[in-house]
């Protein structure tokens, strides 16, 4: 056979012959039993895909102190019934080599601000600060109008707060990272970033990826959470922040911290 494959410049298998028939059926007797836990968590997150939901079904099920599951066996359940996500087939405009994350919490945070639109045309910035470890959300502003350096000031301290109390200087300088906006680049703002013990950095101009964390969010944010709710008027995305914030620190899985959510991984790094 080795003689024949060389004289033909081919491969051995392809001289094999196959065997003829259906091929073997990989069902299970419970994959109809992944199938719901898949669809209770599509109805609500129908923008997660299989590595979210198996993050999310192996959570739930080491809280029952049942065996995990495997993404594979998910993907395949979630193939069959047609519950897997579009493609995506973006490509980003450059790469940025730099590094953002750390290797500890509250070492460097990040902050950014965007929009949310609303039906009737009215228009809702938020600015947020975000630990470049953990991913956690410490803190956030949101209003109909400008970011100012006041709201950049209050942000600084709610993060402050949130993490270390009420204090005055920070126990050691913590890096915020942001882009050159007004409201961050203001010398009211750098006056009070260095007297709590922040160090401000910024990044270089046309330059979005070397935040890219917090754009990383920003398009997370907005995909699970304001695409998929009905925002008739800034009052109604005012009172759904607080809520969603919450549930991303609380529950999205995330792949930088092997599916973990942010509060999860923190709390099992503080044991």
């Amino acid at each position: 056979m080795k003689t024949i494959a060389d004289t033909l410049d081919v491969s051995r298998s392809n001289l094999y012959e196959k065997p003829a028939g259906a091929r073997r059926n990989r069902t299970h007797p419970d994959d109809g039993i992944y199938c719901a836990l898949i669809r209770m968590i599509t109805d609500v997150r129908p923008t997660y895909g299989y590595r979210r939901v198996t993050a999310l079904i192996n959570r739930s099920l080491g809280e029952q102190g049942q065996s995990r599951v495997n993404h594979k066996r998910i993907y395949r359940i979630m193939k069959m019934n047609h519950l897997l996500l579009q493609k995506h087939t973006g490509r980003p405009i450059r790469s940025h080599e730099g590094t953002i994350i750390t290797l500890q919490s509250n070492m460097r945070w990040c902050s950014d601000i965007f929009e949310i639109a609303c039906e009737n045309k009215e228009r809702i910035r938020v600015a947020f600060a975000m630990d470049c470890c953990d991913r956690e959300i410490l803190s956030y502003v949101a209003t109909t109008g400008g970011i100012t350096s006041e709201m950049v000031k209050d942000l600084m301290t709610e993060a402050i707060e949130y993490r270390f109390g009420r204090i005055y200087t920070l126990p050691h300088r913590i890096e915020w990272l942001s882009d050159n906006g007004p409201a961050y680049i203001a010398r009211a703002t750098c006056e009070f970033a260095n007297l709590v013990g922040i160090t401000l950095c910024t990044t270089p101009y046309y330059s979005p990826e070397s935040n890219g964390m917090a754009e990383s969010f920003v398009k997370t944010f907005k995909r699970d959470y304001v695409s998929t709710h009905v925002l008739p008027n800034a009052r109604t995305v005012m009172e759904l922040l607080p809520f969603w914030f919450e549930d991303y620190n609380e529950n999205h899985p995330h792949k930088g911290l092997k599916m973990r959510s942010p509060r999860v991984y923190r709390r099992q790094a503080l044991r």
